[in-house]
């Protein structure tokens, strides 16, 4: 079952049961996509990845050594993805969730999961003026404290104009497993502090000390997107060569945080304490 909210300006589809994901998000005059184009053959892969967002709880990317420590002791974990041998992005991307409750222009989806321990994730999205606002929380069920991290994994479309702003210190360079090997200053080629085109190149890193504002332009589509992001003070850029997407997730800590000294960006959760991400895009016409 798809869920659809709309605003004066656009129009936002959701699969509850497909990980809380966002199909597509479009303009609601043209038909233009504003997330990376979602049909139905990509919905019929029951598969997030092939749409247009979906939720990371609770960590997001991948985590080393076969689990981590918790409090109570070692977590283990298995990989959950054929296209991984590393577990990734946590467990709520794999579940279906719930409605929760929904009206024109709001909708909350919720999931209740025991992988790796027991947790609530809900997601409220809302739309107002052409501003797509995505609030993602997470509430601790288990007895004994654990580590949670969170974010958002959106797709979105990319051509030969399309051009990206956001500020970062420092780049977490990585290994062949895409595991983190050290921090260091961002390479020019990466320094979006001024709005410019994607590297050629593969990137498939985190960046850190982000303020959370971005700016996406996207003259050959007619657009900019303008995102701000709120409990995320890094972001994943993900830039595959030749194929015509990329994505930018705000994040609350870098990759395999579990296993990097004093697991930035993590927050250790007691029995009924949350944590919360919230993801703002604004869309304008150019």
């Amino acid at each position: 079952m798809l869920i659809e909210l709309e605003d004066a300006l656009t129009h936002l589809t959701l699969a509850p049961a497909v990980g809380g994901s966002i199909v597509n998000w479009r303009v609601r005059a043209t038909g233009q996509p504003l997330l990376r184009h979602s049909g139905q053959q990509a919905l019929d892969t029951g598969l997030p990845g092939k749409l247009g967002c979906y939720p990371l709880a609770p960590w997001s990317n991948r985590i080393a050594e076969g689990g981590f420590d918790n409090p109570d002791g070692w977590l283990a974990l298995t990989p959950n993805s054929p296209l991984d041998p590393l577990p990734i992005h946590g467990s709520a991307w794999q579940q279906a969730w719930q409605v929760v409750s929904q009206a024109a222009d709001e909708v909350v989806l919720a999931v209740e999961c025991d992988t790796p321990f027991a947790y609530r994730a809900e997601q409220r999205f809302r739309l107002e003026g052409g501003e797509l606002i995505i609030a993602l929380r997470v509430t601790h069920l288990a007895a004994q404290p654990a580590w949670h991290g969170l974010g958002l994994h959106p797709y979105l479309p990319r051509k030969p104009g399309t051009r990206l702003q956001a500020k970062a210190s420092h780049v977490w360079m990585s290994d062949a497993s895409k595991l983190p090997t050290g921090l260091a200053p961002v390479p020019a080629e990466w320094d979006f502090r001024q709005l410019k085109g994607l590297p050629e190149g593969l990137v498939d890193n985190g960046f850190c000390q982000w303020d959370g504002h971005c700016v996406i332009e996207q003259p050959e589509l007619g657009y900019t997107l303008e995102c701000q992001a709120e409990g995320s003070d890094y972001f994943l850029l993900y830039c595959p060569p030749g194929l015509e997407f990329f994505c930018i997730e705000p994040v609350s800590h870098p990759v395999n945080a579990h296993h990097l000294p004093g697991r930035p960006g993590l927050k250790l959760l007691e029995q009924g304490q949350s944590s919360h991400l919230n993801f703002t895009l604004k869309y304008s016409p150019l």
